[in-house]
């Protein structure tokens, strides 16, 4: 049975989303509760997986990671081997930020950054495209990021 959220775990979760890097301290100041209580709630929404983990977001660019593309993929067969093939080889690749199963004509979308063109073309053809059961690819470069967020719309009210 799914755990039942209250108004304060939304406002722990809304926070926590907003700043990481608050102290237990300000988060219970923040949703009026004592430090050991808003400690207690936190650590429970960690131990059912519901805070997933915690992570410091880092400017790709900064990185030398200046280029996105999101790539749709079909494949060549849909049998169970073969997406789990497929499945296998993305899970692998470090250049892939998010694979997503699709409806439609494509059957997944992948979110990659990479270096350049040179080393897009290189994940392309060595790895996408080299024995992970690809039929066809479409590509689509970023050319500015409109908005970008982690933090879910959650519902406090």
């Amino acid at each position: 049975m799914a755990t039942v959220l209250d108004r304060t775990d939304r406002r722990i979760l809304a926070l926590l989303q907003a700043k990481g890097r608050a102290t237990n301290a300000e988060v219970a100041e923040a949703v009026n509760l004592s430090a050991s209580a808003c400690l207690r709630r936190i650590q429970k929404l960690e131990a059912e997986g519901i805070i997933a983990g915690y992570a410091a977001l880092v400017d790709p660019r900064a990185v030398d990671l200046g280029l996105q593309v999101f790539v749709r993929v079909q494949l060549e067969k849909h049998d169970t081997t073969s997406v789990q093939h497929f499945v296998k080889s993305v899970q692998g690749w470090s250049e892939v930020m998010a694979c997503h199963a699709l409806t439609g004509e494509m059957d997944y979308l992948l979110h990659i950054v990479v270096s350049d063109l040179e080393h897009f073309s290189r994940f392309l053809l060595d790895q996408l495209l080299n024995g992970s059961g690809v039929a066809d690819v479409n590509s689509s470069f970023v050319l500015r990021t409109v908005k970008q967020t982690r933090a879910l719309p959650i519902i406090v009210g």
